[in-house]
C-alpha cells in the first residue's frame, strides 16, 4: 500500500489523481499547512525540503511530485498513465513531463514565493516578467493542443494532461487565467470531467476549479 502526505490542491494534487486512475490501495496523511506540519521534526525526517507531497513506496519516502507521476507510471503500466517504454509516444511523454515541471512549475514557485527572490513582495515589473514567463508556456502549449490535442499526447489521454490540468488550475486567481486560452481550456474539461478529478475533489474537499 502506498502513503501519500499531501495538502489539499497543492503539488500533491497529480499524485493523488494518478494513484486513483491506477486504483492501487493508499491512504492520505493531512499535512496541515495552517500548523506548519510541513515544518515538524517528523515530516522533515520523511522530506527534508517540507514541502508536499512525500509518497511512502515500499516503506521508503520520495518527493517530487513529476517524478512520483513518472514513477507511479512505471510501477502500473495497466493504467496507461504513459506510453509503452521503448515508444516514440513514450519518449514524447518524458519530454513533456520534464518540461512542464522546469518551465511551469518552477517560475510558478516564483510567482507564489517571493522570499524565493529575496523579498517580501514582489514588484510590478518582478510579476509583469514572471506572469509573461507563464503565459508565453500557456501559448506553446495552447498552439500545440489546437493542432495535435486535445492531449498532449494527441487522442490518448495519459498522466502528463493531469500535470498539466493541476498546474492549469493554479493560474485560476492570475491577472489572465489559462481558461483564455481554448485549446487548454478544452483539455481542461476533459481532464476536469474524468472520474479521478472528481472523486479528488470530494476527498480533499475542493470546491473551486
Amino acid at each position: 500500500m502506498y502513503t501519500l502526505y499531501y495538502s489539499p490542491g497543492t503539488a500533491s494534487m497529480v499524485v493523488h489523481l494518478a494513484l486513483l486512475e491506477i486504483g492501487a490501495p493508499y491512504r492520505l496523511e493531512l499535512v496541515d499547512f495552517e500548523k506548519d506540519a510541513q515544518h515538524s521534526a517528523a515530516y522533515l525526517k520523511l522530506n527534508p525540503h517540507g514541502v508536499v507531497p512525500t509518497l511512502l513506496i515500499d516503506g521508503k519516502p520520495m518527493t517530487e511530485s513529476a517524478a512520483l507521476l513518472m514513477i507511479l507510471a512505471e510501477r502500473h503500466p495497466e493504467a496507461h498513465l504513459a506510453p509503452a517504454a521503448g515508444t516514440p509516444e513514450r519518449e514524447e511523454w518524458t519530454q513533456w513531463i520534464v518540461y512542464l515541471s522546469n518551465a511551469l512549475a518552477a517560475t510558478y514557485r516564483l510567482w507564489f514565493y517571493p522570499p524565493m527572490l529575496g523579498t517580501t513582495e514582489h514588484t510590478p515589473e518582478t510579476r509583469a516578467a514572471l506572469q509573461a514567463n507563464i503565459a508565453a508556456v500557456w501559448d506553446r502549449l495552447d498552439a500545440h493542443l489546437a493542432a495535435n490535442g486535445p492531449y498532449l499526447l494527441g487522442r490518448e489521454f495519459s498522466g502528463a494532461d493531469l500535470l498539466l490540468t493541476m498546474l492549469m488550475r493554479w493560474s485560476r486567481n492570475m491577472p489572465r487565467p489559462v481558461t483564455e486560452w481554448p485549446a487548454l481550456k478544452k483539455l481542461a474539461d476533459l481532464v476536469r470531467a474524468r472520474a479521478s478529478w472528481k472523486k479528488l475533489y470530494e476527498i480533499e474537499g475542493l470546491s473551486e476549479w
